[in-house]
């Protein structure tokens, strides 16, 4: 997008004005040379008016002052030409030598011819021939030019406006003027001029030919002056005039996808067929564009269509100013450039960034407007002359900046490359583009998450991913072909590549998703950035067929549902984390496998195991394990994992330990028995001596010691 587009001045233009005028007036040119009728001869050996014919350099010159005095109120120009004729013939001593009659051309479309002199005789002029590109006239002298001698006559007549094409050479009225301007002369006679008076309130440009710069009288008529003429039949002018003024305003409502659309149509008092050919073309053209391309009006507010005459260097015949939604059409533009123009709507630098995008789109769908409404139309064929003109549509740079062979090879190419497009990509694929184009959603989209856009318009790159990742189709020969510049080609090879390693990547997602900054790379074809994460990616997809055969190598089911492997897969896309959980979740699958390894079964014979499995549960432990490593509870699982391990290989160490203590407490258990039953005997041999003592004493016996 550089964003042409992006400034008020941006102008989209198609169709220079037909240069048919100039070459047409480049025949008459050869015309206006034409020599005068040979000179009559009178003497003694010559009859009197004889005819000799005469082909060699001229001996009748005419030396002319033209002055076109531009009458628009009349419709006309009214062009004086004072007029020098020359005998260069010398009497001999039998013979002399005069012209009573000449010939002269004109321009075509002229009329009311009057000769005068102010010398003798009574001169007249008649009409010998018309034509589409001059008027021959024969000049009657009304008196003998001898040789030597000079006369002045002085020719009148009109230049007139016949109506019809508005293409038409001669436009004179109100609003518009174009004329040629021509110099008169025979062949290799130097001196003439012509002079162009236009009145007050006109802006004239020079569309064609050369003259110079005009002059502004004080009461402001715009006056061009050619000086004199070292080969005035090599001149030639074509000058336009507009005179800022009111407009005519038609207002129309038409019908976009359903949906109506304001057009004003601004066109000049005096030109009503422009009004009405260019109002029908709009209300019936851009339904039909609308349909075509698929997407609805882009703009709220009315288009407005403005007849001009062409500002441009070059005499471009359209322009666009999408901030202004108007449109400024040619008077003499086909129907060709209004449709090329309506279509602009769309393609303006909003939706597409590149010159040669709008311009090839504009083109297209003009051309398939045209034939939904069945009218005749003939956009620039890219000939074999065009062709020698050739360069990368990438290097069409802004209006004024290249030169007419390019300008010309350029709307031409990019119409076929638009054709190539859609003829490969199809109507509704088209429509597909268009629409992923006005949403700014950009190619290489997350088949699992919403919709990805960007700012920027469409540029040259951005088509072509869209309309690759549209079609499932290569259209990068067509961008090598037509579009590419020799520094755009690496860029290509590049992208060839980066797309085929995120192919590859994308076959073995399995459910996982890119990180979006990989795919931003690709769109902003950064393929170097982009080249290095998807290998980066290509690495951590490695690393997670190892973790899933680890698993499947320990008898572990992987996990259904988002892995801390996934997520820092997912989310960082120098996948850095992903090597670091990938050696964490391997170590984990060892510590189960270890645990695995360290089973043993139960045997009662073995009493110290037996007792030091007692109360232990590792089988329960590996299927608590198992039950984290599928629900992908890393941590749970490498407890359970380490339960399991810690209670088989330590089974004989705590057997041991716990027949130790049961010993230890048996042997407590038969001390504590032998000192209890020490205590208590003692205690029956105190009880039975108190009681000895006891009797002896009722008996009356003496106790002794």
């Amino acid at each position: 997008m550089r964003s042409d587009h992006a400034t008020r001045s941006r102008r989209t233009v198609m169709t220079r004005r037909p240069l048919r005028v100039i070459l047409a007036f480049a025949v008459a040119f050869g015309l206006l040379a034409m020599p005068a009728t040979g000179p009559g001869a009178s003497g003694p050996l010559g009859l009197l008016g004889a005819r000799v014919v005469r082909a060699a350099t001229p001996d009748l010159t005419i030396v002319s002052a033209a002055r076109y005095d531009v009458q628009p109120a009349q419709q006309r120009v009214r062009v004086t030409v004072d007029l020098t004729l020359t005998n260069h013939l010398h009497d001999t001593k039998t013979t002399r030598y005069y012209f009573d009659q000449a010939f002269l051309n004109v321009l075509p479309n002229t009329a009311g011819f009057v000769l005068t002199t102010s010398g003798s005789g009574k001169p007249s002029v008649t009409v010998t021939r018309r034509t589409a590109t001059y008027t021959m006239l024969r000049l009657g002298l009304g008196t003998r030019l001898y040789g030597g001698h000079s006369a002045s006559y002085q020719l009148r007549f009109d230049l007139r406006d016949q109506g019809g094409s508005a293409a038409r050479d001669v436009r004179i009225g109100d609003s518009l003027v174009a004329i040629p301007v021509w110099a008169f002369a025979t062949d290799a006679t130097p001196g003439s001029s012509s002079t162009v008076v236009f009145p007050s309130g006109y802006d004239v440009r020079v569309e064609a030919g050369s003259i110079p710069s005009p002059t502004k009288l004080p009461d402001g008529r715009t006056v061009f002056r050619t000086g004199s003429l070292s080969q005035p039949l090599t001149f030639f002018a074509y000058l336009v005039a507009d005179r800022p003024g009111s407009y005519r305003q038609t207002s129309l409502t038409t019908t976009v996808r359903g949906a109506p659309v304001q057009v004003v149509v601004r066109s000049w008092p005096d030109d009503k067929p422009w009004q009405k050919r260019v109002t029908d073309l709009l209300k019936r053209g851009l339904p039909a564009l609308g349909d075509a391309v698929g997407l609805d009006w882009p703009k709220t507010d009315a288009l407005t269509v403005q007849e001009s005459v062409s500002r441009t260097t070059e005499g471009y015949a359209g322009l666009f100013d999408p901030t202004a939604n108007r449109v400024e059409i040619a008077y003499y533009a086909d129907t060709f450039v209004v449709l090329h123009e309506a279509a602009h709507g769309w393609f303006n630098g909003a939706l597409l960034a590149d010159r040669w995008a709008n311009e090839a789109f504009a083109s297209y769908y003009a051309e398939r407007a045209a034939a939904v409404l069945k009218v005749k139309v003939a956009p620039d064929a890219l000939t074999a002359k065009l062709r020698a003109a050739a360069f990368p549509l990438n290097a069409w740079g802004p209006i004024g900046t290249s030169s007419t062979a390019s300008e010309d090879y350029a709307y031409a190419a990019s119409l076929q490359l638009a054709r190539e497009i859609a003829k490969r990509a199809g109507p509704d694929t088209m429509k597909a583009v268009w629409a992923d184009a006005a949403g700014h959603v950009a190619a290489y989209q997350d088949p699992g998450g919403t919709a990805e856009t960007v700012d920027a318009a469409v540029d040259w790159r951005g088509l072509l991913d869209l309309l690759e990742e549209r079609t499932g189709t290569s259209f990068s020969d067509l961008w090598r072909t037509w579009v590419a510049r020799p520094e755009d080609l690496p860029l290509l090879d590049a992208r060839d590549a980066a797309r085929t390693k995120y192919s590859a990547v994308l076959a073995r997602l399995d459910g996982w998703r890119l990180p979006r900054e990989v795919r931003d790379a690709l769109r902003t074809w950064r393929f170097d950035e982009a080249s290095a994460m998807l290998d980066g990616a290509s690495a951590a997809l490695d690393q997670r067929a190892q973790v899933a055969t680890a698993l499947a190598g320990a008898g572990l089911t992987a996990p259904t549902g988002t892995t801390p492997l996934q997520t820092a897969f997912e989310n960082d896309g120098t996948f850095e984390d992903v090597a670091a959980e990938t050696q964490t979740e391997l170590a984990a699958i060892d510590r189960y496998q270890k645990a695995v390894a360290l089973r043993r079964p139960v045997d009662p014979a073995n009493l110290i195991m037996y007792f030091g499995m007692w109360g232990q549960t590792p089988d329960a432990d590996l299927a608590t394990a198992r039950d984290a490593f599928a629900r992908g509870a890393l941590s749970d699982a490498v407890s359970a994992s380490d339960a399991a391990a810690f209670a088989w290989g330590n089974a004989e160490a705590i057997g041991r330990g716990r027949v130790l203590s049961v010993i230890l407490l048996l042997v407590t258990a038969l001390v504590a028995l032998i000192l209890i039953t020490a205590r208590i005997q003692r205690r029956r041999r105190r009880r039975h001596r108190h009681a000895m003592m006891a009797r002896r004493l009722s008996e009356g016996t003496e106790i002794q010691e």
